[in-house]
């Protein structure tokens, strides 16, 4: 039986109505424009909301971790003056304020007469072949089978060294 219309029903239907039992192109359409549209607002909202830390990573600021903080603080509490806080954190130079305290500090050891630190990389655990230098394991391994230079190493400790420095710089 042909489905029948209503008599007060035009004649022409628009395209969007479907018939009973067959399946609402419409509504599926617009199902997946909703699920793209969520998905886009989140995505623009997380890259957004890692702006701070981005600029910040770029820049290898020091600060970093501050304002990756910042920035998951603001996210969880939904506070957006952390955010701002964590922007302005990345844009904005910090002065360098280790590298004059570490020349103070090497200067306190030199008058002191404390040997610096070296600055030097430690040498690699497994040794290079191809370098062509010495075995730094068979070095450490013979300097600690000689008798004489652990004793002369036992006997000579820092803290008699400064002590005695010390002394002749009061005399002095």
């Amino acid at each position: 039986m042909a489905s029948a219309r209503h008599p007060v029903a035009t004649e022409h239907l628009p395209g969007f109505l479907t018939a009973p039992g067959q399946t609402d192109v419409l509504m599926v359409v617009m199902g997946i424009v909703l699920l793209l549209a969520i998905l886009g607002f989140g995505i623009l909202f997380f890259r957004l909301h890692s702006l701070p830390e981005r600029i910040a990573h770029k820049s290898k600021r020091l600060q970093l971790e501050v304002v990756a903080v910042l920035g998951l603080i603001s996210l969880f509490t939904h506070m957006h003056i952390f955010w701002v806080a964590g922007l302005l954190l990345a844009l904005i130079e910090l002065p360098d304020f280790s590298s004059p305290l570490g020349r103070i500090a090497r200067s306190t050891e030199k008058i002191a007469g404390l040997d610096p630190p070296t600055e030097s990389v430690a040498p690699p655990l497994v040794p290079d072949k191809q370098a062509g230098g010495p075995d730094p394991m068979a070095t450490a391994a013979a300097a600690l089978s000689d008798p004489a230079k652990r004793d002369h190493d036992a006997s000579t400790s820092k803290p008699e060294a400064v002590s005695a420095r010390l002394k002749e710089v009061d005399h002095a």
